[in-house]
């Protein structure tokens, strides 16, 4: 039986410091990748890029969050879980922002700045869903993390995207439009989590 106590507690310890070692990396990556992308969406004048870098900020402050809930109860990561939804829905407010800025002081962003930058974080956001795979499935805390490195490879894409039809239009349109789907995917990726967070919190109780 004691035995038995040992292996489950020695086995939980190993898995908290893999999740500790994984998120360390993902928060490093994201970090580094919001001052690479804020710098380029400001000098590229492209809204979506900038929705792309907040999505970064607010990726780099979730996985901090999320260290610090992975030696904690079950309770406190679906309070944490609840706060990284907060964090996704406030990025989603401040895009929103912006947007209506640019409708009243339009400009036409650099495609080949979007382009670039937007194949950069995919490259960068690729890697820490690989390495945050594994993890998905472990807790609400795991679970919440993955879902905002899902959001990253769709962000990305999206820019891209809205990258080639601002070369084709020559219009500054299609990286509002992205913008503004960007703010719908974040709004229903914060709703996922904030509910997720809030059962859990409730079966923890």
């Amino acid at each position: 039986m004691m035995g038995d106590c040992c292996d489950n507690s020695c086995s939980l310890d190993r898995l908290r410091e893999r999740q500790r070692g994984t998120l360390q990396i993902v928060l490093g990556i994201n970090a580094v990748m919001f001052f690479v992308i804020v710098a380029a969406a400001l000098y590229g004048k492209s809204t979506a890029l900038l929705a792309d870098s907040l999505d970064n900020l607010g990726d780099a402050l979730t996985y901090s969050l999320t260290l610090y809930a992975v030696s904690r109860s079950t309770a406190v990561k679906a309070k944490v879980a609840l706060f990284k939804g907060g964090l996704i829905f406030l990025a989603a407010v401040a895009v929103a922002a912006q947007i209506t800025y640019t409708f009243f002081v339009p400009r036409l962003p650099i495609f080949e700045v979007m382009g670039v930058f937007s194949l950069l974080g995919l490259a960068a956001n690729s890697l820490c869903l690989f390495l945050l795979w594994r993890h998905r499935h472990e807790d609400v805390n795991m679970s919440s993390v993955w879902e905002c490195s899902r959001n990253d490879i769709v962000s990305n894409l999206s820019v891209f995207v809205a990258a080639g039809a601002v070369w084709f239009t020559g219009s500054g349109w299609p990286d509002i439009v992205v913008a503004l789907g960007l703010v719908g995917f974040l709004i229903r990726s914060a709703s996922s989590v904030i509910s997720s967070a809030m059962a859990e919190r409730r079966s923890a109780t």
